[in-house]
């Protein structure tokens, strides 16, 4: 299968911007990712929804980790 290459592949991504003034939709995406609070950290599945979503909001968050 297509997804056995990326079976237990995990990205840890950190909030280091602020959602304030930023568009819903962007507000919205850091949701989706589980985080909201300035220096949240989350470990993710590693999909490519999921680098996508990180990919939006580049500007306010740090991949810290891929595994």
């Amino acid at each position: 299968m297509a997804n056995d290459k990326t079976a237990g592949k995990t990205v840890t991504v950190e909030q280091i911007g602020s959602p304030i003034r930023r568009p819903k939709d962007q507000r919205q995406t850091l949701v989706g990712l589980g985080l909201g609070k300035m220096n949240r950290r989350r470990t993710l599945e590693d999909t490519p929804a999921v680098r996508g979503m990180i990919a939006k909001v580049r500007h306010m968050v740090r991949v810290v980790d891929e595994a």
